[in-house]
Formats: C-alpha cells, structure tokens, sequence
C-alpha cells in the first residue's frame, strides 16, 4: 500500500511538472498544507508519499480524471494539454482551466466535467 502511494504521488507531480504548475499553485490544487515548505515537492518527486489526507485523495482522483480526459481530447499532442490547461475560456468566467482549478476542490470538478461529459453526466444522476 505504501509503494502504491508514492508512485501515485511521483505520478501526480509528473502531471504538476508537465502541466507547468508552480510550486505553490502544485500545494493549492492538492489541498496541501499550506506550512509545506517549497522544498518538500521534491521529496514527492523522489519518494516520499503524499500526507494521508482524504482531502488530497480526492483532488488526486480528480486530477487524474482530468489528465486521462485530455489524453483523451488530444491524443496525438500532450502539449495541448497544457496549452487548453492556460488558455481562458467561456466557460471558466473567461478564466483559465488551471486558475479554475487551483481555485477550488470545486474548480477541479468543474474543469473535469467540461473535459468527461461522462463523469458530468453521473455526477448528475441523470
């Protein structure tokens, strides 16, 4: 279980890097705490596994629901992710999805849905 954890939490900061993501903006979209020092993020890149918090475990789940969809949107180009990721939309306010995102647990669902109509569609209940 422990092994699982870290390499979910490496594969998470991957995404954060790939996305462009700055350090704090990478602590606000987990939930992190925010007396995380900076210098900590490296550690989840090199090992150590993200504190257990069912918080952070959701956001993890919603990230990764984001990354599978835009894998999905562009699947012969990973750069547009992060090009859709920083680009405003209608949708968001005229903000960008990753503001949209760093915002809230709630942004993270927001931008998931517009990605995975599917998951909008059971989040619904319809």
């Amino acid at each position: 279980m422990a092994s699982d954890q870290v390499v979910i939490t490496q594969m998470t900061m991957r995404l954060m890097d790939d996305w462009g993501l700055e350090a704090k903006q990478i602590i606000k979209v987990l939930g992190l705490p925010n007396s995380l020092r900076i210098r900590h993020l490296d550690k989840f890149r090199n090992g150590d596994a993200f504190p257990h918090s069912e918080d952070t475990q959701r956001r993890i789940e919603h990230i990764a629901g984001i990354a599978d969809a835009l894998r999905t949107s562009y699947p012969r180009n990973m750069h547009m992710a992060s090009r859709w990721l920083n680009t405003p939309h209608r949708r968001f306010k005229n903000n960008t999805p990753l503001a949209t995102m760093i915002a809230s647990e709630a942004g993270l669902l927001e931008v998931r849905s517009e990605l995975d109509c599917a998951y909008a569609w059971d989040r619904s209940g319809s």
